[in-house]
């Protein structure tokens, strides 16, 4: 007999869930190293492993397909295109069929021992369990200016934020459910999550570095990831371009009235000043652009939104797991076989 999750009854389904792109060569790795460290819960729980490929262009779609007809509890789809890594991670949040789910990258960088934590800490009734970076094996400009990111966005932000909190974290399924009602073109997870509510805590660890391959995230996404982060949770940048905009008026009002008492009432003179009259209308065109371009990140966010695409489209699946029901509304964006 079965729950409905799909494990037998008495037993829980736990999802692991990994965004993959060009890993090749940890995708195994990756697989082995999590069977080894939740192994001492192998009596009480069910795994199933869903991989959500951004269509690599090397051969990580195929090691999955194999490795899913070695073990039917690995579930690999790859998506028609690459949807950005955070939409990645979503969709395989919608895929997982578990009482929870555990996300983590397949470079190895987490240490999955930690799972080990965020599950103690899930079945003391957290709903959402995340990783901490204590420390991190990058370089010090990089690692500092991280640091900066996450205390200045949660600093704009209306809502509470944590610190140095990657995607390394544990969700339980009243949390996945809730979360597979949202239609964020551009989601934000970390921040997503921390507002939804619930009882949520820290466990922190040490990043390892990584082993096989190189980092996908370029210096342009991890500027982009920085941008959708303040965008989807703050309108400070909206109110600054105001009060900017009326501190300008303010100063530009207070001059004319100074030119005006020092004309009328002092017969003051002062020579044509080229410099300073173009030097203004420099700075003013200047902030127009800057808070037209503020403006515009805002108008293009909605613009997206609207046109309510689909989160992800699944191209190729290779899952032997049959389940009870669909996967939480999202049959109309899978395809293929």
């Amino acid at each position: 007999m079965t729950a409905s999750n799909g494990a037998p009854q008495g037993r829980k389904l736990l999802s692991i869930v990994v965004p993959v792109y060009n890993e090749e060569g940890n995708v195994r790795s990756l697989y082995q190293a999590v069977v080894s460290a939740l192994e001492p819960l192998a009596g009480r729980y069910d795994l199933e492993f869903v991989y959500t490929d951004n269509h690599s262009t090397d051969g990580t779609f195929g090691e999955l397909a194999r490795l899913a007809r070695e073990d039917h509890r690995v579930r690999a789809f790859r998506f028609s295109r690459n949807f950005g890594f955070q939409r990645s991670i979503h969709m395989g949040y919608r895929l997982a069929r578990g009482a929870a789910a555990i996300q983590i990258d397949c470079d190895l960088q987490d240490p999955p021992v930690v799972m080990l934590e965020f599950i103690a800490q899930w079945e003391a009734g957290n709903k959402i369990v995340y990783g901490v970076r204590r420390s991190r094996r990058e370089g010090i400009l990089i690692t500092l200016a991280r640091r900066i990111f996450y205390r200045m966005i949660d600093a704009l932000s209306e809502d509470q934020l944590p610190h140095d909190a990657g995607d390394f974290r544990l969700v339980d399924r009243m949390v996945l459910d809730a979360l597979g009602t949202t239609h964020d073109h551009r989601p934000y997870l970390r921040g997503t999550l921390a507002v939804m509510g619930f009882t949520q805590t820290g466990v922190p660890y040490d990043r390892a570095a990584r082993m096989v391959g190189k980092s996908k995230f370029r210096l342009k996404d991890l500027i982009a990831l920085a941008v959708d982060g303040i965008l989807s949770h703050s309108t400070v940048p909206l109110r600054l371009a105001t009060y900017t905009g009326l501190l300008v008026s303010l100063v530009t009002f207070t001059g004319l009235i100074a030119y005006g008492v020092g004309r009328i009432l002092f017969g003051s003179t002062w020579p044509a000043g080229f410099a300073t009259t173009t030097t203004l209308i420099l700075l003013s065109l200047s902030l127009n652009s800057l808070f037209l371009g503020v403006i515009g990140e805002y108008l293009g966010r909605i613009y997206h939104q609207v046109r309510k695409q689909p989160l992800a489209i699944v191209e190729e699946r290779v899952d032997f797991a049959v389940p009870e029901r669909p996967e939480h509304g999202i049959t109309q964006e899978l395809g293929g076989s």
